[in-house]
C-alpha cells in the first residue's frame, strides 16, 4: 500500500511510519519542521528508513495515496488534510492506525498510563531488540543515544506488537489488546472523571489487563475487570520490595509466579523501578527469559528526556533534561533530583497555551509546597508549536503566581541557569513537545562547563 504521514516528524509519527516502512509498504511524509529546517534528526532518520519527504503545503496528496494518516496534533484545515478530504482519500488518525496494528497482532499489547509509558515502552524495546525477541515495540521516546524521533524495534511480521497507548487525544478506547497495562491515572491533559471513563472502558477491552497497586485510581478499575496487580504496595499480585532508589540508580525485586526477579536500572526514583517491574513483567510474558530480564536492565541506556542526565560539570553541577509536563510529571522530577542534591535549579516550559491554563491552579498549589527553601524555578516561555490557538497567557503569569523568576526564550534560559548554579546543584529542564528543548539542555550544560 501506499502511505502519507501528515506531521511525520512527530515522536508517534515517525517511528509508525518507519514501520509501515519496515514492512515493505511504500511511505512518504511531511512534517512543517522539515520545511524550516528544524527537527532535522528526525528528518534524517525517516530518509535512513526508506521514507520519503515531501513538503507540507499539499502538492504531494495524490488519489495514488492508499492510506493518508495524520496526526493529532495537526490542525483539521491544513493545505494537506484539505486536499486529501478533496480527493475523498481514506484517512486515518496515527492513534487508530496504532490501534489496528495492536488488535490484530497475537498478541497485541498496549501499555497505558498518564505517567511512565514511554519508558516502559522504552525498556521493552531494549529487552526485546537486546534479546532477538520477534516482538515489534513503538513508543513515543527514543533510547538515549538513538535519536530520531520515538523508539521503534520492527520485530517479525508475524511477532506481538508492543505499543504505547496515549489517553491525552481520547483514543485509549480504540485499543483491544491480548494484554494491556495500566501504570496509573492522574489528572494530565484533562479532568480526572473523563480519564477514568476513557481508561475504564479500555480495561474492559483487554484480554487481560496488569494495573499498578500503588495508585489507588488503576487498582480501582483493575478490581472491576479481575487485573493483576503489581508494584510497591501490600496485597499485590506481584509485589516489588525496593532495595535502592537513588541517587545514580533504582533497584529491587519482583516476585512473580514464585519467581524472584531481580530489578536494577541506571535510572534513579521509585517510578523508574516501578517503571522496570511493568517491563519486566510485560518482557516475560512475551517469552523473554528471566536471566535476560535480570542482564539487560541494568544497561538500559534510558529514553531521551526522562531524567537523562546531559553532562556533570567540573564543579559537580548535574545538568538533567526531563519531559515532565504535568503535576505528577513534575513532581516525579523535581522529587528525584532533591534526593541526589541539597539544591536543585529547576526550569519548566508549559507545552502550550490549552496545557499552560488547564495546569496553572495545580502548578500554583503544588510547587511553593515541593520546593525547598534554597531550590530556585524559573518559568521559560510557553511554547508554540503554531496554528491557531488563543495565545492569552504568558509564562511571566505563571511565575508569578509562585514568585519565580522568568525567561522570555531559551537564550534567556541558559542566561538565568548560568548566573543561579552554584558547584554541587543539580539543574533540572522540563518540557515536552518542543524539539528545541534537548539542544536548550546542551547550550545550559555547555554555558556551565
Amino acid at each position: 500500500m501506499r502511505y502519507h504521514f501528515s506531521g511525520v516528524g512527530g515522536a508517534g509519527m515517525s517511528p509508525l511510519a518507519r514501520l509501515m516502512r519496515a514492512r515493505e509498504h511504500s511511505v512518504q511524509g511531511s512534517d512543517r519542521a522539515f520545511d524550516v529546517g528544524r527537527n532535522r534528526e528526525a528528518a534524517d532518520a525517516l530518509r535512513a528508513a526508506g521514507v520519503e519527504l515531501v513538503p507540507h503545503d499539499g502538492r504531494a496528496i495524490t488519489v495514488g495515496i492508499d492510506r493518508f494518516v495524520f496526526s493529532t496534533a495537526v490542525e483539521a484545515d491544513t493545505p494537506e488534510m484539505s486536499a486529501a478530504r478533496a480527493l475523498g482519500l481514506t484517512t486515518i488518525a496515527r492513534p487508530a492506525l496504532l490501534a489496528e496494528m495492536v488488535n490484530t497482532a497475537r498478541p497485541g499489547v498496549a501499555v497505558s498510563g498518564t505517567s511512565g509509558k514511554s519508558t516502559i515502552t522504552g525498556m521493552l524495546a531494549w529487552l526485546a531488540r537486546e534479546s532477538a525477541a520477534p516482538a515489534a515495540v513503538i513508543g513515543g521516546a527514543a533510547l538515549v543515544g538513538e535519536g530520531g524521533g520515538g523508539c521503534l524495534v520492527t520485530g517479525t511480521v508475524d511477532g506481538a506488537v508492543v505499543a504505547e497507548a496515549d489517553e491525552s487525544d481520547g483514543t485509549l478506547v480504540g485499543y483491544q489488546p491480548v494484554l494491556g497495562l495500566i501504570h496509573n491515572i492522574s489528572r494530565d491533559h484533562t479532568e480526572l472523571e473523563p480519564l477514568r471513563k476513557q481508561f475504564a472502558t479500555f480495561a474492559a477491552q483487554c484480554g487481560r489487563l496488569l494495573v499498578n497497586a500503588r495508585c489507588a485510581e488503576a487498582a480501582a478499575l483493575g478490581r472491576d475487570v479481575g487485573a493483576t496487580t503489581y508494584g510497591v504496595a501490600s496485597g499485590a499480585a506481584a509485589p516489588v520490595t525496593a532495595r535502592v532508589l537513588g541517587p545514580a540508580r533504582a533497584a529491587g525485586l519482583l516476585r512473580w509466579r514464585g519467581l524472584d526477579v531481580a530489578l536494577d536500572v541506571p535510572q534513579p526514583g521509585l517510578h523508574n523501578l516501578e517503571n522496570a517491574a511493568a517491563a519486566a513483567l510485560i518482557a516475560l510474558e512475551l517469552g523473554v527469559a528471566r536471566a535476560n530480564v535480570e542482564a539487560l536492565l541494568p544497561r538500559f541506556p534510558g529514553v531521551a528526556r526522562r531524567f537523562e542526565t546531559i553532562g556533570i560539570t567540573a564543579s559537580g553541577i548535574r545538568v538533567i533534561d526531563d519531559f515532565a509536563h504535568n503535576a505528577e510529571k513534575i513532581r516525579a522530577a523535581l522529587t528525584t533530583a532533591q534526593a541526589g542534591a541539597a539544591r536543585v535549579v529547576a526550569v519548566f516550559q508549559p507545552h502550550g497555551f490549552g496545557p499552560a491554563r488547564f495546569l496553572r491552579g495545580e502548578l500554583r498549589e503544588m510547587l511553593p509546597r515541593l520546593l525547598r527553601p534554597a531550590d530556585r524555578l524559573c518559568y521559560a516561555e510557553i511554547y508554540y508549536a503554531g496554528g491557531t490557538v488563543t495565545r492569552d497567557l504568558s509564562s511571566r503569569d505563571l511565575a508569578a503566581d509562585v514568585s519565580s523568576a522568568y525567561a522570555a526564550d531559551h537564550p534567556a534560559v541558559v542566561r538565568w541557569v548560568a548566573s543561579e548554579a552554584r558547584p554541587g546543584d543539580t539543574v533540572l529542564l522540563m518540557g515536552a513537545r518542543d524539539p528545541e528543548l534537548p539542544r536548550l539542555a546542551r547550550s545550559v550544560f555547555a554555558a556551565l562547563r
